[in-house]
């Protein structure tokens, strides 16, 4: 709404949401770092949803949504019928969220299955088993907004296992660089974005400086990586526009291996 759609519009989430779209924007508006937030969020989609789509093309059949939280592409995606579609996330979570879907009249496409995991009992592995997850198939996986509120061992783990999967596979993930590498307005709008989540009970718990990471996702067994901080995100979303971005803050990944 607040920025027309530029980057990415997504025409199920205020129905989704059920609340009023002035309401909405008006709460949106009131956080002075909002725009940017919004823009990246946006951005994160667009870009995973793209990548997808290539990877399609090449062969995949496969899509985990790590941490689907309200996510909507099983329920609106353009290629949906392409691909077997897994949301993941905790059962309390899913629970809310299928009434949402119920309340709004928004069916649950044949190419979707729930993959319930409560990782204090079980792991991605067992749940995806559970789920009927095929590993043998080209998979993506999209896991966003995720990573900054899991340490790093969680992090590795989920990567690690990603990699070992026996075909290609691909992932798409956000993450920050460390807040005592952002500019002092950075770091002032980090630390308050941070204070907020830790009041909610999700404090940020992983950062990252982009070519270590690089390098230990090679060693994982990644041969693609790309990476976008927020120079990239700028220019690829706004070209033409000249607008300044740092080359630090949130970053958004692509990894496959191929």
């Amino acid at each position: 709404m607040l920025e027309q759609g530029r980057i990415f519009a997504d025409p199920l989430a205020l129905r989704m949401l059920g609340e009023d779209a002035e309401a909405i924007a008006g709460r949106a508006e009131e956080y002075a770092s909002g725009r940017r937030m919004r823009i990246f969020i946006a951005a994160r989609t667009r870009f995973a949803e793209d990548a997808l789509a290539v990877a399609l093309e090449r062969g995949v059949r496969q899509l985990v949504v790590l941490g689907a939280g309200l996510d909507t592409y099983a329920y609106r995606g353009p290629l949906r019928d392409r691909v077997r579609i897994f949301e993941v996330d905790h059962p309390a979570t899913q629970a809310w969220k299928r009434q949402l879907l119920a309340d709004a009249g928004i069916a649950v496409p044949a190419c979707l299955t729930f993959a319930p995991v409560d990782f204090e009992r079980e792991t991605l592995a067992d749940g995806l088993a559970a789920a009927g997850f095929d590993p043998e198939q080209r998979t993506f996986f999209t896991w966003l907004g995720v990573v900054p509120y899991l340490t790093e061992e969680a992090v590795w783990s989920t990567l690690g296992f990603i990699a070992g999967l026996r075909n290609e596979t691909h992932v798409v993930f956000d993450y920050t660089d460390p807040p005592d590498s952002l500019s002092p307005e950075m770091r002032a709008s980090h630390d308050r974005r941070a204070a907020h989540v830790a009041d909610l009970g999700e404090a940020f718990k992983s950062c990252f400086e982009p070519d270590p990471l690089r390098a230990k996702l090679t060693d994982l067994g990644f041969s693609e990586v790309e990476d976008l901080g927020p120079r990239q995100i700028a220019a690829r979303y706004f070209p033409g526009r000249g607008i300044s971005a740092s080359d630090r803050g949130g970053h958004i990944l692509r990894a496959a291996t191929v």
